[in-house]
């Protein structure tokens, strides 16, 4: 019996040790160490903060994949950091965001969007809001990280360019009014 719970654990053991590493990992920090500074504003300029945005990253595998085959990452959303450190999304040392479907060393695509909360709970609720204000990052090709055992550290989004936020373009009232005035002078003057 003894021997029976020994092979046990040692299988269990050997199933939980080869699992790990075995999915892909980046970074979700759009300001490192190793040099990404890529600060998300909004049309002014000011870096977004707080509870007021959201920010996910999506992913596909593959080097230059298509940024319409690109899905979120497992984990929610994140919210910015405030004050000084404004523009940058509020990860701290939890970055770290499996690439399912992606190998260690292996290549995928990745993106950062951000959006309004106000406007909804996802990018694509945001940004098919009247209301939404959102943006959405280059593309950025990376070798995931993760592999070995233990696993290795994510691979921090080298490429990655900061971005404004913007909502949808909707006209003001008075150039409806302008517009509609001027297509009926001509329809008058069209007429005579």
């Amino acid at each position: 019996m003894k021997k029976l719970l020994t092979a046990a654990v040692l299988l269990a053991a050997g199933l939980v040790a080869y699992s790990q590493g075995t999915i892909g990992t980046v970074n979700f920090n759009n300001r490192t160490a190793s040099g990404v500074d890529a600060k998300i504003v909004d049309a002014s300029g000011a870096g977004l903060s707080g509870t007021d945005w959201f920010a996910q990253l999506y992913f596909a595998p593959g080097a230059s994949a298509a940024e319409s085959s690109l899905t979120a990452v497992a984990l929610p959303p994140v919210n910015f950091r405030i004050g000084a450190a404004a523009g940058y999304v509020a990860v701290g040392q939890l970055g770290s965001r499996d690439l399912t479907g992606v190998a260690p060393g292996g290549d995928a695509t990745v993106q950062i969007r951000a959006w309004n909360a106000a406007a909804g709970a996802t990018y694509e609720v945001a940004s098919a809001a009247a209301n939404g204000i959102f943006g959405k990052s280059n593309l950025v090709n990376v070798k995931a990280g993760g592999g070995g055992a233990p696993p290795g550290p994510p691979t921090d989004l080298i490429g990655l360019q900061g971005f404004a936020v913007s909502g949808a373009v909707i006209p003001e009232p008075t150039t409806i009014a302008l517009g509609l005035l001027g297509a009926g002078l001509l329809f008058l003057r069209r007429r005579n």
